[in-house]
């Protein structure tokens, strides 16, 4: 029998289905409320909104719970590669020894992008944030790759398109940074794997060997997984309401990347660093800042603690925290920042107002560290995170589309000033008269 919720209302009831998910998740049905009774419902954020039904992502943030296609972010992080979770993301189940070669073959052979996109790069100053190169660039091959407009275009077409986006954004992502420097753009190495290619890409010059550090290219393999997908965040949301439209998947991405620079969405891991340089640059005094925290009347807030999802520890950050420890090991680094970081952990996790209010460390305050300390400048931050999260963004666009969603269409409560007259001051001068 079909469960349901009634809502009275000026003395009628109106019944509405209540939909369970796989893992017992709940929700009341109310697409038909307003065809029914006038009303809509308010949700300001969108907080207790879901939009959509979906097989890609399950996340329950009071159980600190992360899985993909069913499979846990802890198996999948110990276990499997970047790419293997792409492709589980997209196409629904782990890949075969032998859909896997297709598939990395498939994205060796797309990683070029066209010659002419140099000429643009020509046309962003050194100063340009590589996230706005990224988005802009992304949004272009859409112009090299017109049939990609076609909203109708058959599953070999769109999964080309998919393939495209996979192989080259590491190579926009790492000729945005060497335009930054003034350095000059390397060509991907096909010989590589994908994290080996992009570090080689970002790093290595033309005039020198460039020597791979496989402890870096694991670390950097487990952060783009736990960056892979994480429901209907913002950006993700984003990338659904505007392939609702029928846009490409190119654009669609490209306003996934948009919304990922929000610092309240990506930009998290940048603030955390800007945090820790502020706090250096003041002495370096952890406890004031600690103290400051715990303030409610300062404005202060520790950037990289506690999660808007996840009201315990984020699952995300136990996992990314051993690699952390080992990287920090392995390269030796002496970077007083990073000192900061370990003490203001150490400070917090041992503070009872933190444990009570489980504001831990997530996986914005980790990732920031660990790419200062791999060599990345802030700015690149977001744009690895986006990199991580573009198998995600694919899924659920892809998904959308498989699903027909209809075009996403918010309604509103109007609040500004009722039907008026329109009448200009001299006509109400002469009334006056």
């Amino acid at each position: 029998m079909e469960k349901t919720a009634q809502l009275h209302y000026e003395g009628k009831v109106y019944e509405l289905p209540v939909i369970e998910g796989t893992e017992d998740e709940k929700a009341i049905d109310i697409s038909k409320l307003r065809a029914q009774s006038g009303l809509i419902t308010m949700d300001v954020g969108f907080k207790n909104t879901g939009s959509t039904t979906s097989n890609i992502t399950f996340l329950d943030g009071e159980k600190g719970i992360l899985r993909h296609r069913g499979y846990s972010i802890e198996d999948l992080a110990e276990k499997a590669s970047f790419v293997e979770v792409a492709y589980l993301l997209i196409y629904g189940h782990l890949p075969s020894t032998e859909e896997l070669d297709a598939f990395q073959s498939e994205i060796r052979r797309h990683t070029l992008v066209h010659e002419n996109i140099k000429d643009i790069f020509q046309g962003f100053p050194a100063s340009a944030h590589p996230m706005g190169v990224l988005s802009s660039l992304v949004t272009t091959l859409s112009a090299f790759h017109p049939e990609s407009l076609d909203p109708h275009r058959d599953a070999e077409a769109v999964n080309l398109t998919i393939i495209r986006l996979l192989a080259k954004i590491p190579t926009l992502a790492a000729w945005s940074y060497k335009n930054s420097q003034g350095h000059p753009q390397l060509y991907p190495d096909n010989k590589l794997g994908y994290v080996e290619n992009f570090l080689k890409m970002m790093f290595g010059l033309p005039t020198e060997e460039y020597n791979i550090d496989p402890a870096l290219v694991e670390a950097l393999d487990k952060l783009l997984i736990l960056h892979a997908d994480h429901e209907q965040n913002c950006s993700a949301a984003t990338v659904r309401v505007v392939g609702s439209s029928e846009a490409s998947l190119y654009a669609s991405i490209s306003g996934g990347i948009n919304a990922l620079w929000g610092g309240l969405h990506g930009g998290a891991n940048q603030k955390v660093i800007e945090m820790l340089e502020m706090i250096k640059a003041d002495g370096g005094d952890i406890q004031k800042y600690i103290d400051k925290a715990k303030d409610p009347n300062d404005p202060f807030r520790l950037m990289g603690f506690g999660h808007r999802v996840y009201k315990n520890f984020d699952p995300r950050a136990k996992i990314i925290k051993k690699y952390c420890d080992v990287v920090l090991d392995k390269l030796g680094v002496q970077d007083q920042t990073l000192d900061i970081a370990k003490k203001l952990e150490e400070a917090a996790l041992n503070d009872e107002y933190f444990i009570n209010r489980k504001l831990f460390p997530n996986v914005d305050f980790y990732s920031g560290i660990i790419y200062r300390a791999m060599g990345f400048p802030v700015e690149m931050f977001t744009v690895l995170f986006a990199i991580g999260r573009l198998p995600g963004w694919i899924a659920q666009w892809k998904e959308s589309r498989e699903m027909k969603q209809a075009i996403s269409r918010p309604r509103q409560i109007y609040t500004g000033p009722a039907l008026r007259p329109l009448v200009r001051e001299e006509e109400a001068v002469t009334a006056e008269k």
